[in-house]
């Protein structure tokens, strides 16, 4: 019975932590962290509606690939700091990709031709 007692305590413990863990993370399929603190509680990109949770911009799935989602939802607010679709989070070279779009912030930076020049 004490065995009993104590499975029942420690499984409904980790239900709490979990739930308490779900809290802390705004809810959606996609989930935008803009770079400065966010200005709008709304926001529309094409045919998706985003709302402001927790300083992240969430919104259900949308009928766009996830790069696109990104770089819509970037273009709407500015540089985006992270993103995630599905619960995956975006690696930095998709997250510069992302901000290449981002409004009145994110400037792509030129390559140097690793071409030398020639002498005249």
């Amino acid at each position: 019975m004490i065995r009993s007692l104590i499975a029942a305590v420690l499984t409904s413990t980790a239900l709490l932590a979990s739930a308490g863990a779900s809290a802390q993370t705004p809810a959606g399929y996609f989930v935008a962290v803009p770079a400065a603190p966010a200005t709008k509680d709304a926001v529309m990109t094409r045919d998706t509606p985003w709302s402001l949770r927790d300083g992240a911009y969430v919104t259900a799935k949308a009928p766009v690939r996830d790069m696109v989602a990104c770089q819509l939802i970037a273009r709407g607010v500015g540089e985006i700091s992270s993103f995630s679709a599905g619960g995956k989070a975006f690696d930095a070279a998709a997250l510069g990709e992302c901000n290449t779009k981002a409004k009145g912030g994110h400037v792509a930076v030129a390559k140097a031709d690793p071409a030398p020049t020639p002498a005249n």
